[in-house]
């Protein structure tokens, strides 16, 4: 009996340790910008992709028909700079990294039941 309000008490701190360090990072994420606390946290929730835009404009101002092919000579190097942009710069997300975390310790957690089988 006291084995299981310990494991439970221990789930209950872990949680509230949770709460607080979250708590603390969108005040500390509050704190860079202190006129605008919402645009640090959309940036968090959904992460600007200019690579993405670039090869976007790249590929409508390629297939423009025009007769002295301007547009497809901007056209190339824009596609080819977006997808520079877009391995240099990483667009992830609080989600991403959450995903991603939770991917690695499972696969960390079966590592570790073959160890121990």
């Amino acid at each position: 009996m006291e084995d299981a309000l310990k494991h439970r008490l221990g789930k209950l701190r872990a949680y509230s340790d949770s709460a607080k360090r979250r708590a603390g990072l969108y005040s500390d994420i509050a704190k860079i910008h202190a006129h605008h606390p919402s645009q640090p946290l959309r940036a968090l929730q959904k992460a600007p992709a200019p690579g993405k835009k670039l090869q976007k404009i790249g590929f409508i101002l390629l297939w423009v028909p025009e007769p002295t092919f301007v547009t497809a000579a901007v056209g190339g190097p824009m596609i080819l700079a977006g997808r520079y942009m877009e391995k240099k710069y990483n667009s992830a997300t609080i989600a991403d990294v959450g995903n991603q975390t939770k991917e690695t310790m499972s696969s960390i957690n079966d590592f570790k039941s073959v160890l121990q089988s």
